[in-house]
């Protein structure tokens, strides 16, 4: 058995499970769960037709790991029409399984576990395939904890130069899971600086950069960023979904895109990992791709929810607008001490609402758990549900629950 294994801690939902264990929510309230990020919004019709017309073609045949060149540059395209960049679809974009699998895979193709102390430097807190990936390819995390006097961006300038010197992955989330944080260019800048002088790779996990409110400014990304600082993209490479961007999370589709020579190895490693998407799903990715009215309705669909349940929760949580993404990371109540565990079984035992605690998240480091004493509220189901939940935790904090 692989050794490695044992280093894995359980995943933040295992935890909420065993958390939950025992306890009898009221069973006249209907449940709502803001715990995880899975879109609800219905998937856009142009992506099922397109689905249903490939596959009425059969599923005869092998799909090919570097994908349909209709798919590859679909979205070359729309990387062109979002950042302005212009990626080769032969050579610097790869369709993915999603992204995690990606995230995942990334670090087994970049990672030389012969070096001394290979390190993966990652947001805390995280999405936690990258400590699974940086452990199972025989990395150690280092973990930068966020800065909630910066809306919870991490603090990439508090890394010590010891740790960037021996750093061979980092990855970057932004809009930032679970915080909503987004990058600005000085922040690049520097890390891309840091990349040069040490030669470590960058990923960019960009799965949330459709979800943002204003339409006239969307979030700044990775490979747009090299641009508009004049460099290029090597050591960097951008994931991306369409699992929040197209309210699809089931089609497990999503792409990379960046330094052509990081991408020939990470088409080798996938070659073996068995990671090909079949072509009824790549059609209906190109079709998803190649549309933005969804895309700006599903963002509508979002800032309605924002709109709808801040102000219920303003007055009893600490709780503020994200820079981005459908996540709300609130305070616990003082009358949990802190504790954000105990205040997401109470609210489940009391409201049948559940959200996740923000320790689930992170990792203590340097002293401190930097999720503690928060909880992260997904705002992915209907407008009335997630209404009807800002109420029974407004409720409950008031201590008039339901």
């Amino acid at each position: 058995m692989n050794p490695r294994l044992a280093r894995l801690q359980p995943y933040p939902f295992e935890r909420l499970r065993q958390l939950f264990a025992g306890v009898q929510p009221p069973a006249a309230l209907r449940h709502i769960n803001l715990g995880i990020g899975e879109p609800r919004h219905a998937a856009p019709p142009l992506i099922r037709q397109a689905l249903d017309e490939a596959l009425a073609d059969g599923l005869a045949g092998y799909p090919a790991t570097a994908g349909l060149p209709l798919l590859r540059e679909a979205c070359a395209a729309w990387l062109r029409r979002r950042y302005g960049v212009q990626a080769d679809a032969a050579t610097q974009v790869l369709p993915t399984l999603g992204s995690r699998e990606a995230l995942f895979a990334l670090a087994q193709t970049v990672i030389d576990p012969t070096r001394a102390r290979p390190t993966v430097v990652c947001p805390n807190p995280f999405y936690q395939i990258y400590e699974g990936a940086a452990l199972l390819a025989g990395a150690e995390p280092h973990y930068v904890p966020s800065d909630a006097a910066r809306n919870f961006a991490p603090r990439w300038d508090q890394v010590p130069e010891a740790v960037w010197q021996r750093t061979q992955l980092a990855y970057v989330c932004s809009p930032g899971n679970p915080t909503g944080a987004v990058m600005p260019l000085d922040e690049w800048r520097m890390l891309f600086e840091l990349s040069e002088r040490h030669g470590f790779v960058i990923a960019s996990d960009e799965c949330y950069s459709e979800i943002y409110f204003d339409d006239d400014a969307p979030p700044l990304g990775g490979l747009q960023a090299a641009m508009q600082l004049g460099r290029d993209w090597r050591n960097l490479v951008m994931l991306t979904s369409l699992s929040k961007r197209s309210s699809v999370p089931g089609l497990r589709s999503g792409f990379v895109a960046g330094d052509a020579q990081l991408l020939k190895s990470f088409l080798l490693y996938r070659t073996y990992h068995g990671s090909a998407m079949g072509g009824a799903v790549q059609a209906a990715s190109a079709a998803a791709w190649g549309d933005e009215a969804h895309v700006r309705e599903n963002r509508r669909l979002y800032r309605d929810k924002f709109a709808q349940v801040m102000p219920i929760l303003q007055p009893v949580m600490d709780v503020r607008l994200p820079d981005a993404s459908f996540y709300l990371w609130a305070g616990v109540p003082p009358a949990f001490g802190g504790d954000d565990a105990a205040f997401a079984r109470a609210l489940y035992a009391a409201c049948h609402v559940t959200v996740l605690p923000g320790s689930f998240l992170a990792r203590e480091a340097a002293g401190f758990n930097p999720g503690a004493g928060r909880v992260r509220l997904a705002l992915v189901a209907p407008v009335d549900e997630c209404v009807q939940a800002a109420r029974r935790i407004a409720a409950f904090i008031s201590g008039n629950p339901d």
